[in-house]
């Protein structure tokens, strides 16, 4: 049986599910009225954290930014139970744009509200070009798990070119995760879990591109985890 991969509930599913399916597994859209983390975490081989409205920055004690203008807290308090739930277990977890800023939150660091205003000579990530538009490029560190995955699609041995559709990121790190990619502005664009099984995070949005495969090694390596 393929395993089945938790993935949390946001306004545009298909990408994720389709990734996750291409990679060989079936997905699970949870829904956060009803499911009960204890019994996903048990039933589930790994949690994919999807993108969606900002992080309230209530979670890491800061007064919201007048540019955080969308959050959803019962959608917060549902995943970080999730998260630690998952993490306690060693649950390979894929975090995506907010689930990434969510994850770290959910771990004890805390964020970046507005990235124009608080990011001197910040680049554009968010931007309004088609889903699997080119961006900005990131800069991978070598050794870290996502350039093991990524390798083989990495320009100059460092190198990708992203999408983006964020306007915050992370600020101080949480314990016990590594950062493993940047933008040339210095936004963090991806860390991990040091020691963990599986525990990815990235700020762009790879499920975009199932059509041409780029991220496919991402899914895959996931889902290997999530197999073991």
């Amino acid at each position: 049986m393929p395993p089945v991969i938790a993935i949390t509930p946001c306004r545009s599913l298909a990408d994720y599910q389709e990734s996750v399916r291409r990679a060989g597994a079936e997905g699970r859209v949870l829904d956060a009225a009803a499911d009960r983390a204890d019994e996903v975490v048990a039933s589930c081989q790994g949690l994919l954290l999807t993108g969606g409205p900002d992080v309230d920055p209530a979670l890491y004690d800061e007064a919201r930014h007048d540019a955080v203008t969308e959050i959803d807290r019962g959608r917060d308090d549902f995943e970080i139970t999730l998260i630690r739930a998952a993490l306690a277990r060693d649950l390979p977890v894929l975090a995506i744009c907010r689930g990434m800023q969510l994850l770290n939150v959910a771990c004890g660091g805390t964020l970046v509200q507005d990235i124009p205003s608080q990011v001197f000579g910040a680049l554009a990530h968010a931007v309004k070009t088609p889903l699997f538009g080119v961006a900005h490029e990131v800069w991978v560190i070598k050794g870290s798990a996502l350039w093991a995955l990524m390798q083989e699609e990495l320009r100059d041995g460092e190198a990708l070119d992203v999408n983006s559709r964020h306007h915050q990121s992370l600020r101080r790190l949480a314990d016990g995760f590594d950062i493993t990619a940047t933008a040339p502005d210095g936004v963090i664009e991806g860390f991990e879990k040091a020691g963990a099984r599986f525990c990815v995070g990235v700020q762009w949005h790879p499920e975009n591109f199932w059509r041409t495969g780029e991220f496919r090694p991402l899914f895959d390596g996931f889902v290997a985890a999530a197999e073991r």
